[in-house]
């Protein structure tokens, strides 16, 4: 997916997501693809667990990376009492008796950090907390662990996180085409024998180097959605610790073989998919089918010009005269879900719609302006100013289309 198209993706989805908040990240966005997604997973977990909000960058997954370093965040996790755990020298060592084996389909806090502990080379562990898919504030959707590890030439804080995404919501783990321009010293990625990808690099805590904190990191994507990131640095925590050694501890080497280790799969097998399942919220309606009904709904002297999209939502380029525009458009078959939450602050209508408008030039949350439409049948119709052009449809129009009668499910 190149980078406009993804632009447009994550900005469906930001303004889209009824009842679920909305945080303008525009910077983000335009800073390039290396910069976003070396971040995203941490950015998501920052998202959930503020309440659901729907970030530009987030693109329909919402799981979390909230562990936080040692130094920091000590309320947020039910982390076992810090205790010292010598690992060999790279080879799997028997699991800290607190951690004990938990139901086949879930796995707790102490397992994952007993895993990444028992994955390090020969050295010692302080510090350690975790997070598992027993997890009430992510829902199964996320396991993490972070420890200080030292191996004798000064202490490294080392954090994992394991995420599964559905086909096609992962993010892309390439390299930057210029290092220098991205603030790496070395990055690489390679398709490995089962179809995963892996990048391995080697930056900083801060890409324009304000400080002299290295981060090194590992992301592997596979085939089965896992998403398995670590990252190390040259300090015992992140963001303004004062370095504790000249480089990380971990090698390249030593990185991808944690990543990849098949103790993870557990691990994996327990960790829920996160984000939007298109698939049930697929109402049946062509692209093609989705244009023609909003062709008839909007107004005289307003006619379609394009679109590009996605499954379920997409912008429609709109003509008036010489002026352009832009609508966007989502289309969702909720028959079959339970979530009126979404609508909870939402108008009911005699007819049984239930109605909600947010932003526009005046919106608090600065969105553009959206009108969200819950239709008996189950049918939930979002219609939103574009992101390109002049607006060339009013509110009311807006809720003329979202609320017609004419949106139905397809085959």
């Amino acid at each position: 997916m190149s980078e406009p198209d993804k632009f447009e993706d994550d900005l469906l989805y930001a303004i889209t997501r009824t009842g679920e908040g909305f945080r303008a990240e525009q910077g983000g966005l335009v800073a390039g693809g290396y910069q976003r997604g070396r971040r995203r997973w941490r950015r998501r977990s920052t998202a959930a667990l503020v309440g659901g909000a729907a970030a530009l960058a987030l693109v329909g997954t919402g799981a979390v990376y909230l562990v936080g370093h040692p130094a920091k965040d000590a309320g947020t996790v039910a982390a076992s009492p810090a205790r010292t755990f010598t690992a060999g020298s790279g080879t799997p060592v028997a699991t800290p008796t607190t951690a004990q084996p938990s139901a086949p389909n879930v796995v707790t806090g102490d397992e994952v950090l007993a895993t990444l502990r028992a994955l390090l080379p020969k050295g010692e562990t302080t510090q350690g907390k975790g997070r598992g898919t027993d997890d009430e504030q992510t829902k199964g959707t996320f396991a993490a662990a972070d420890v200080v590890f030292d191996d004798g030439r000064g202490k490294s804080l080392i954090q994992i996180g394991i995420q599964k995404h559905r086909p096609g919501q992962g993010q892309s783990n390439s390299c930057p085409a210029d290092l220098k321009l991205a603030q790496l010293d070395s990055c690489t990625g390679t398709t490995l024998p089962d179809g995963s990808r892996l990048q391995l690099l080697q930056g900083y805590e801060y890409p324009d180097k304000r400080a002299t904190t290295k981060e090194w990191h590992a992301l592997l994507t596979g085939p089965d959605g896992r998403e398995i990131s670590l990252s190390e640095w040259n300090a015992a925590a992140e963001k303004g610790a004062p370095d504790s050694r000249p480089e990380p501890p971990l090698t390249l080497d030593q990185l991808k073989s944690i990543v990849t280790d098949k103790s993870w799969d557990r691990v994996v097998a327990s960790v829920g998919f996160d984000g939007v399942d298109v698939t049930a919220l697929d109402p049946g309606l062509s692209l093609e089918e989705r244009e023609a009904t909003l062709t008839r709904l909007l107004p005289p002297g307003v006619t379609v010009t394009g679109r590009s999209g996605s499954p379920l939502a997409a912008t429609f380029q709109l003509a008036q005269g010489q002026t352009t525009g832009s609508v966007v458009l989502r289309v969702e078959n909720r028959a079959k879900s339970a979530d009126e939450q979404a609508y909870k602050d939402a108008l009911t209508l005699p007819d049984g719609n239930k109605v909600l408008t947010r932003g526009g030039p005046d919106g608090a949350d600065k969105m553009p302006l959206t009108v969200n439409a819950l239709h008996p049948n189950g049918i939930a119709v979002t219609a939103a100013q574009g992101p390109s052009g002049k607006p060339l449809l009013t509110e009311e129009q807006l809720r003329a289309i979202a609320l017609s009668p004419a949106w139905k499910a397809g085959k």
